[in-house]
């Protein structure tokens, strides 16, 4: 696989000059040839929400690579399943669905009729038209992420699972590493041909749907997910290793086997690195021994950083309580717009908190601050 990973600044939203990096990334990194092809485009929309919001793939961006593809002979198919994902959802709020109509792109129901994969440990439902295109490329955002640290290329592959069954994986891998696992499983499975990363606007703080805008001014490029997920979390600030799906990836020899191996591409990466980028604090995933004592202490479960609601900032919307893979959460009987979690319950996936749009599930210490 090729280790080539391209980087370029980019200030703003601009078309025209979003259109003329990824020319220039593309064809840096090599990437597959599409003339005649049929190719699904796969942005990163945890939910339809504003693009001011940075919480879903910039739709300049989306646009922009849906006309380079168009102008290199392709056929294109977008599309993306977010955690709540109810059959027939488009993208409206986010400015993609407007894109797909202005460019003559389908806009593809992941819901319907999905195919399968076997994985390692079992099989997963996947969005039928993967098995209908040739290519796959992947425009993940560059975000933090509470459960793995930082939402890259191989965590965007997620969203070719559809609906629910992406929070029902939590319930079976409730730790980072285990989940971390299951998603390079996945990615083995289901490997985008190409990826590009929106980093022109990031998410810093409680991503991947609670966090602050921050201006991180790069697009990035690569065909190999774990070297471009070293680039882009170095320009976050993050030591790499200390991301559990490329130190997994790295482990099991996937794609790299050392990320010295990395033939980079770009201006001077300590020019582009955000010093400043506020990421997420590092935690130990707890051992089974761990697990058994905290939950009969409740002292060391509010120690740990977890889930904590503002009843004032709640509108009553359920949607944490749909998301939840263990049935945690659930509305208090009297009180109105006051959701209760049974902290026993909790496996610390965090779901409830990329799905609230309203920011009333906050990630912290319930004691000793974040």
């Amino acid at each position: 696989m090729n280790n080539k990973v391209a980087v370029r600044k980019c200030r703003e939203y601009d078309l025209q000059e979003v259109y003329r990096l990824i020319s220039d990334i593309y064809e840096s990194c090599e990437g597959p040839d599409v003339s005649g092809k049929k190719v699904l485009i796969k942005p990163n929309i945890l939910t339809d929400s504003d693009p001011s919001r940075c919480v879903s793939t910039h739709p300049v961006v989306v646009e922009a690579m849906i006309r380079f593809l168009q102008d290199g002979g392709a056929t294109v198919f977008a599309g993306d399943s977010p955690s709540i994902h109810l059959r027939g959802m488009k993208p409206v709020k986010s400015g993609i669905y407007e894109v797909c109509e202005k460019t003559g792109v389908p806009w593809i129901d992941f819901m319907k009729n999905p195919s399968e994969r076997t994985l390692s440990k079992g099989k997963i439902r996947i969005a039928s038209i993967v098995d209908e295109v040739d290519l796959i490329i992947s425009l993940p955002k560059l975000k933090n992420h509470e459960l793995v640290y930082f939402t890259g290329a191989i965590k965007n592959t997620l969203g070719l699972v559809p609906g629910f069954t992406k929070a029902k994986q939590h319930a079976l891998h409730q730790n980072r590493k285990s989940f971390a696992h299951f998603l390079i499983d996945l990615s083995e499975a289901v490997m985008p041909h190409f990826f590009l990363m929106d980093g022109i606007m990031g998410m810093e703080g409680q991503g991947p749907g609670q966090g602050t805008p921050v201006n991180t001014e790069v697009l990035i490029g690569s065909t190999n997910p774990v070297a471009l997920d070293i680039i882009a979390t170095t320009i976050a600030g993050y030591d790499p290793m200390d991301i559990p799906t490329t130190s997994t990836a790295i482990l099991r020899g996937i794609w790299l086997k050392d990320k010295g191996d990395i033939i980079y591409d770009g201006p001077d990466l300590k020019s582009v690195i955000k010093e400043d980028f506020k990421r997420i604090p590092l935690t130990k995933d707890r051992n089974v021994s761990f697990k058994f004592i905290s939950n009969r202490l409740k002292f060391l479960r509010k120690i740990e950083r977890r889930p904590v609601f503002i009843h004032s900032d709640c509108t009553g919307c359920r949607e944490c309580i749909k998301i939840c893979p263990v049935n945690a959460i659930s509305m208090h009987p009297e009180k109105e717009n006051h959701v209760v979690l049974t902290d026993s319950k909790c496996i610390r996936c965090f779901c409830c908190s990329e799905v609230c749009q309203y920011k009333a599930v906050t990630i912290r210490r319930k004691f000793f601050g974040p």
